[in-house]
């Protein structure tokens, strides 16, 4: 079993920089991700981290401007928004895979953290 707890959301202005942290506890040894969802819209895929930190992936829409990186002696997953656009207001939510790779969809996901709130303002 894995519990992710994620925090660091909050309003912010356009052009605004947020970090967000989800700390794990059980077994830990997995490639984490990142995913949004805003109101009326499907879960989507913001960015994932392999489990040795090493390798990355990001949604085009947050390439450049989003950065996914873990410290696994904390067993700790970040995600660095800058560069904040209202596009980007939404619930976010890191997750767990078992899966090879660092997958990009929900459904490869084992386990899910409450999530946290961003609002970005115009």
């Amino acid at each position: 079993q894995v519990q992710l707890v994620e925090s660091g959301g909050g309003l912010v202005q356009a052009g605004g920089s947020l970090r967000l942290s989800c700390a794990a506890s059980g077994r830990t040894s997995y490639a984490m991700g990142w995913f949004r969802q805003a109101p009326g819209k499907e879960r989507e895929f913001v960015a994932a981290v392999s489990r040795s930190g090493g390798s990355t992936n990001y949604a085009d829409s947050v390439k450049g401007r989003f950065t996914i990186s873990r410290d696994n002696a904390k067993n700790t997953v970040y995600l660095q928004m800058n560069s904040l656009k209202p596009e980007d207001t939404a619930v976010y939510s890191c997750a767990a895979s078992a899966r090879i790779g660092i997958p990009r969809i929900p459904l490869s996901y084992d386990y899910w953290g409450q999530g946290t709130q961003v609002t970005v303002s115009s």
